[in-house]
């Protein structure tokens, strides 16, 4: 290859490593992505809880970045909580808090460190959001739940 042909492939290669291109997109985009629809469970009560939501979620090393959305609930959200269930679909124990709006609809973010535990526990499914409100279930005011799922 002639040096004018290897300038011009050295030229195309930095331009497209800095603009994103070839294996730099991917790390561009960042981490592992989840999503969770956030709806009631049913269980004995929970026709009289109203609302659904939906979150993402991306892993980036031990950093967990959320993102999501809720309308339409009965009452004010007191509080969102990330929760590690024994099992995917099942409930489990409290990891982490999110700050929700107290409305009835409304937008939060959070961003959680989370344990090698935990990481392998979202691999797993077994990573949820559960949305409380004022109007929600006893005991603690449940309104809406979501599994993170690739």
């Amino acid at each position: 290859m002639s040096a004018t042909r290897w300038t011009a492939a050295a030229l195309l290669a930095a331009a497209t490593i800095s603009t994103g291109g070839w294996q730099g997109a991917a790390l561009a985009q960042g981490g592992d992505k989840y999503s969770a629809r956030l709806a009631w469970v049913p269980i004995t009560g929970a026709e009289r809880v109203i609302g659904k939501g939906m979150a993402t979620a991306t892993l980036s090393g031990k950093s967990l970045a959320i993102a999501g959305s809720f309308e339409g609930l009965g009452g004010p959200a007191t509080i969102a909580r990330l929760h590690q269930g024994v099992a995917k679909g099942a409930r489990g124990k409290p990891v982490a808090d999110v700050t929700v709006p107290k409305a009835t609809s409304g937008t939060f973010s959070a961003t959680i460190s989370l344990t090698d535990e935990q990481i392998e526990a979202l691999k797993q499914g077994k990573l949820y959001l559960q949305l409380n409100g004022d109007k929600g279930l006893a005991p603690d005011g449940a309104n809406l739940w979501g599994w993170f799922l690739r």
